[in-house]
């Protein structure tokens, strides 16, 4: 069994999900009514076996920071294992600073060679998906493989891609060899998109890092891999279950919209996820209270959360409480949205601790999403238009 060091991409934000990143790093976005969407490739690692976890993070980081704590919410703790939090160097210019994916493995190099892995396993920290990444390191290491990377089948409808593609030959069901590699390409090239999960052998990483460092953009997608084409050993690994990249609002909608139903797209029952209980106070609180005239239909509720009124096609974190009359339908309410009595609440994602006040009226379900960032307060009788965006509380901490 070879030595793995995974290193998690984690620490940016996109500016196209608007409030809902203002105040932290899209990695830890809160997802499917309890969770962070880095508790997915942390789950991975830990259902696969992968013990030994660097977090590379960056912007607003305290956040990363509360929810991992000490890695033991994903059995990370002991003297061969552990995650370690890796946020760049602060010196003398700006130049410190990661500058790219790629330079933020670069900055870590000490760390890397400390721990002499046989494998480093580099993982982005916003998608949600189920993956044994036992299985894409074994393929790796039966095609003896400098570097593998995984794909999963995607079709362009939208003109200029959003992600790296490849054209990967049939050698194997599984996958095959790299024919071309081209980042967000302004003509599709290829139905395979890259997940940002890159398995490198640790001296060929290493020499691509310090080669990259002089002069180039300092990523990953656009200047490594690449130049690895025909070069190298360079093999795609195929994955054919359920991924998303959720880079809009739409997208992180959509992804959440796909946990519910009669037959939802994304089941998560079986995958194992786990995330840090005590962030949020998760298992500190009671259990949910439906009250006597309350009506669920087609949602996802969990513990503290408190309903007097009326849900439907909904997901609701911890702490929510719907009063009485209230109608909430086809929304994301993050953690202690408080909604007031009478008010109405359609096709909306509430960020954490917002107030929706008595017999207000927020979005439309046959129009845009609306979001309210976190700490918002909706008066009494307000009326807020869909697609509109409210802005955070100040001094709101998440």
């Amino acid at each position: 069994m070879p030595n793995v060091l995974a290193l998690i991409l984690a620490g940016g934000r996109v500016d196209e999900l608007g409030v809902l990143t203002r105040l932290r790093p899209k990695s830890v976005m809160p997802f499917g009514g309890l969770y962070r969407i880095i508790d997915f490739p942390l789950s991975n690692l830990m259902n696969s076996g992968i013990e030994r976890v660097g977090v590379l993070c960056q912007y607003r980081s305290s956040s990363i920071v509360e929810h991992i704590g000490s890695g033991s919410s994903w059995d990370m703790v002991g003297r061969e294992r552990g995650v370690t939090l890796l946020p760049p160097f602060q010196g003398a210019s700006a130049s410190d600073w990661y500058k790219g994916t790629a330079d933020a493995v670069y900055q870590n190099i000490d760390f890397i060679e400390a721990i002499k892995p046989d494998l480093v396993l580099i993982l982005s920290g916003d998608h949600v998906y189920h993956m044994d990444y036992q299985e894409m390191i074994d393929f790796h290491l039966n095609v003896n493989a400098d570097l593998t990377c995984a794909f999963v089948r995607h079709h362009n409808k939208d003109g200029p891609s959003r992600f790296g593609e490849a054209i990967i030959d049939n050698s194997f069901e599984k996958g095959g060899m790299i024919l071309s590699y081209k980042e967000k390409p302004s003509v599709p090239h290829s139905e395979w998109v890259s997940m940002t999960v890159y398995l490198f052998n640790t001296n060929l990483l290493l020499e691509c890092l310090r080669k990259n460092a002089k002069d180039s953009s300092h990523e990953f997608g656009r200047d490594i891999l690449p130049s690895l084409v025909g070069e190298k050993s360079f093999w795609g690994y195929r994955f054919s279950g359920y991924w998303s990249y959720s880079r809009t609002v739409g997208e992180y909608y959509q992804a959440n919209m796909d946990m519910i139903g009669d037959s939802p797209k994304l089941s998560i029952t079986d995958w194992n996820v786990r995330t840090n209980l005590d962030h949020e106070a998760i298992r500190d609180r009671g259990p949910s209270l439906i009250g006597p005239n309350a009506f669920i239909e087609n949602s996802r509720i969990h513990n503290g959360v408190k309903i007097d009124g009326e849900v439907k096609n909904s997901i609701l974190f911890p702490g929510v409480s719907i009063g009485k009359g209230a109608r909430v339908s086809d929304s994301i309410l993050f953690f202690d949205t408080q909604i007031g009595e009478g008010a109405q609440v359609k096709k909306t994602i509430t960020d954490i601790a917002v107030t929706i006040g008595r017999d207000a009226v927020v979005g439309d379900e046959h129009g845009k999403i609306t979001v309210i960032g976190a700490g918002a307060s909706i008066g009494m009788g307000e009326r807020v238009e869909d697609g509109a965006e409210i802005m955070p509380a100040k001094g709101i901490r998440i």
